[in-house]
């Protein structure tokens, strides 16, 4: 039967004769070899033309995955690795897997040593030679990484790696940690594809305030929950899903628990594994460290152990009912120190059941600086040390009372710190502690480096003075990767650091880095050749309140110390007055230094701090916010500042009969401001840090329906100082009273702003048991201002 041809047939003869042209055409220009003969086997799914295209390879045959582990606040003397007295089994499992450096350094900071780590440039050289919560506009102080110094993120992604952080960042520009943005300065701007962790200096082991990318993680948190257990467990669901998705690329992994960072807070069990150890006090604990590391071979026999400062308490002085108090603040710091390690040891477990652990370089560096003495005579809230208050303990034990006595230390309710003198004996033998450059109890910092297929295990301890930067020039080493000059389009900046390789297999080696200078808060010091010149500064970070004498402070007038390495391990031995020229050629030097690494003014860091400009902390621009819906999650540093200026808060309320609930708070739990309807009644709570609690309530119960509920907080003096605070609904006061201290910096690191409930960590006990204790009515339009004088 004959068949009128359809119209389709045609237009399909017609593409396919189309195509064989195309096909044809290609040949000529495309680098592909001839197709076969024949019009449509030609243009077959497996012709050469339209197989899919390869990327081009740019790494080397074998390049590694890497590990990055960088634990936070935790000095030489503390992991049993090299001496100390916390269970560190995986830090001990990376060390006989491979080597450790014993004069490996810091820049005795957080977000220094991170971006400096990072970027392998000197912190100043990359404007963070200060924390981002106290940044300012000095080119080095600025709290920006700029474009310029690429991460080794960046370029390792760009060279085909997949990349991840996990834990705290603290490298963000405080005002710019928003759902809004910008992202280009988040970790997600540089070069890691993706995070998982809190951008700010620290958090809250129980209820942190979490980012995934650059979205707020809203997900209730179980009962069981704890941080570091849960960036190893997100860690590792990343380690699946790149080997499913990715097997062929390596791996950057940044694992940075928020441990042993304040507020110290483990689960109970954990913390019970050390009781009864520290009982002997700081001390005892400083000489036993000492002669365990002597013979483990980790410091040499003639090292040195130096003394107390006069400034400090020793353990025979403090009072007996005390003590109590203060050992349960080290078991509990001992506790969540072994519980970070443990979870390290869960990821590195990981890598090995894939299979992958033999061909992964692995960096364990112990501490982003010394241990902290930031808790100063033992605390249960750690940010009165940020803010400059002084306390005394019998405070902190009547306040810990009501919170469930020394059992609650460690747990939700408390933002606990040991006292600094524990700190320093985690810094054995060495003097001082973080947040001091001069002194290498805040800078020197153990690390394990293991790669199985390419590092024979030794158990020397590689002496070669090295420092952050250098981890970035080992990494290009030995991936064979030459540092580029041009990173998504930006020209790059030299690199400071030099690579560590050459001592990976000759203990003996002759140290490379000639000369490092340091400097935080003008705490600074410079090592060139076997010597180091320093000069403390103008505070000593285990003394609360403000340093004596800092009005008239000036780096010109710092005396200076002076040091052969070569023969005095620890820094024992000041030969400043002896060979005062050798100091002249290093002061010198350290000026040096200095000018070329963007580290001027000396003392710039300070500038933002309780001790001269608070109201200059970086904050966001705004005076005025409008809210015409209830919003949460507002991280405290994009937030007003309730408690540290003169404000006003006005809220159009619908109130219900039986009315409860939040109305806004500001922060949590360690520390605080909330508004709340309890009742009934209008109240008004400002948490000082825990120790002292201001509470205003309402003479009567608020009218049901439509109300306007306003909060006017107003500074007696200055920044600091006395607060009055006044409560009005429908324009008649209805409380008023006076918060005997406000706040100079902030709250917290981590927290957040809400306006219709409390989902931080609850600011108030009257509704602990209650949080987030959203309120039952409607609020409308939300009005802030900042009061002029």
């Amino acid at each position: 039967m004959h068949m009128k041809p359809q119209p389709w047939i045609a237009v399909v003869g017609l593409t396919l004769g189309l195509l064989s042209e195309l096909a044809a055409k290609a040949q000529e220009i495309l680098p592909f070899p001839p197709t076969p003969s024949g019009s449509v086997a030609g243009l077959t799914i497996q012709d050469s033309v339209y197989k899919k295209r390869v990327e081009p390879k740019h790494l080397a045959d074998g390049a590694p995955n890497i590990l990055i582990i960088l634990m936070d606040d935790v000095g030489p003397g503390t992991p049993s690795t090299y001496g100390g007295e916390i269970n560190t089994p995986t830090l001990d499992r990376v060390s006989n897997m491979g080597i450790s450096f014993n004069r490996f350094h810091s820049t005795a900071m957080c977000s220094p040593t991170r971006a400096a780590l990072l970027c392998g440039r000197n912190h100043t050289r990359v404007g963070n030679g200060q924390i981002a919560a106290i940044a300012n506009d000095f080119d080095g102080f600025s709290g920006t990484i700029p474009k310029s110094s690429a991460t080794v993120a960046e370029v390792l992604k760009n060279y085909g790696y997949n990349t991840g952080a996990w834990g705290k960042w603290h490298n963000t520009p405080e005002e710019q940690i928003t759902t809004m943005g910008p992202f280009d300065y988040w970790p997600t701007g540089y070069g890691f594809e993706y995070f998982y962790g809190f951008l700010a200096g620290e958090a809250s082991q129980y209820e942190p305030t979490l980012t995934r990318n650059t979205t707020p993680v809203t997900e209730h948190l179980p009962k069981d929950y704890h941080l570091s257990d849960d960036i190893a467990s997100d860690a590792i669901t990343w380690l699946r899903e790149q080997n499913a998705y990715a097997p062929d690329k390596p791996f950057l992994m940044y694992w940075a628990p928020g441990a042993s960072h304040g507020p110290h807070q483990v689960m109970k069990e954990w913390a019970d594994k050390y009781k009864g150890k520290f009982d002997d006090g700081w001390d005892k604990y400083r000489e036993r460290v000492f002669a365990r590391a002597k013979a483990k071979g980790w410091i040499p026999q003639n090292a040195r152990l130096t003394p107390r400062p006069e400034s400090m308490a020793s353990w025979d002085s403090i009072p007996e009912d005390e003590k109590p108090f203060q050992r349960r603040l080290m078991e509990v710091f001992a506790g969540f120190t072994e519980h970070a390690d443990y979870n390290a040891g869960r990821v590195i477990a990981e890598i090995e059941r894939q299979g992958k652990l033999d061909n992964t370089l692995v960096f364990y560096i112990w501490g982003d600086n010394g241990s902290s003495a930031e808790g100063l005579y033992g605390t249960i809230s750690e940010q009165l040390a940020q803010n400059g208050i002084p306390t005394k303990i019998s405070q902190h034990l009547e306040a810990l009372e009501e919170l469930g006595g020394l059992d609650a230390l460690g747990g939700p309710k408390t933002d606990n710190m040991y006292h600094a003198a524990w700190a320093w004996a985690g810094s054995t033998p060495y003097k001082s502690t973080k947040l001091v450059g001069a002194h290498f109890g805040g800078t020197r910092q153990p690390m394990a480096v293991a790669w199985p297929n390419r590092i024979k295990a030794d158990p020397t301890a590689r002496p070669q003075f090295h420092h952050v930067i250098d981890i970035v020039p080992t990494i290009y080493e030995l991936t064979k990767i030459t540092p580029p000059r041009i990173v998504n389009g930006f020209e790059q900046d030299s690199i400071d650091g030099v690579s560590m390789v050459y001592a990976f297999g000759d203990a003996k080696a002759p140290g490379t880095r000639k000369t490092q200078f340091f400097d935080i808060m003008a705490s600074r010091g410079v090592y060139h050749d076997g010597w180091f010149a320093s000069a403390p500064g103008p505070r000593e970070p285990w003394v609360g309140g403000l340093p004596k004498g800092i009005e008239e402070w000036s780096p010109l007038t710092d005396p200076w110390e002076l040091y052969n390495l070569d023969e005095d391990w620890s820094q024992a031995n000041d030969l400043a007055a002896t060979n005062p020229q050798k100091l002249e050629e290093l002061k010198l030097l350290f000026l040096l230094e200095s000018t070329k690494n963007k580290n001027l003014p000396i003392g710039g860091g300070l500038w933002s701090t309780a001790m001269f400009h608070p109201e200059d902390a970086p904050a966001s621009n705004l005076t005025e916010w409008t809210f015409d819906a209830p919003l949460t999650r507002m991280p405290e540093s994009a937030a007003p500042k309730l408690g540290k200026v003169d404000s006003l808060v006005v809220m159009d309320v619908h109130v219900p009969m039986n009315a409860n609930g939040v109305l806004y708070a500001l922060a949590g739990f360690s520390g605080g401001i909330t508004c709340y309807v309890k009742d009934g009644f209008l109240c008004y709570e400002f948490n000082l840090f825990e120790v002292q609690r201001t509470k205003l309530k309402s003479r009567n119960k608020l009218p049901t329906g439509k109300v306007e509920v306003e909060v006017e907080s107003r500074l007696a003096a200055k920044i600091g100082g006395p607060m009055d605070v006044t409560l009005r609904v429908n324009g008649e006061e209805v409380a008023q009273g006076r918060v005997p201290a406000a706040m100079f910096l902030h709250f917290t690191s981590n927290a957040t702003f809400d306006i219709g409930a409390d989902l931080d960590s609850p600011v108030s006990l009257d509704y602990f048991d209650q949080a987030p204790f959203a309120f039952n009515g409607d609020i409308g339009k939300t009005t802030i201002k900042y009061l002029r004088k």
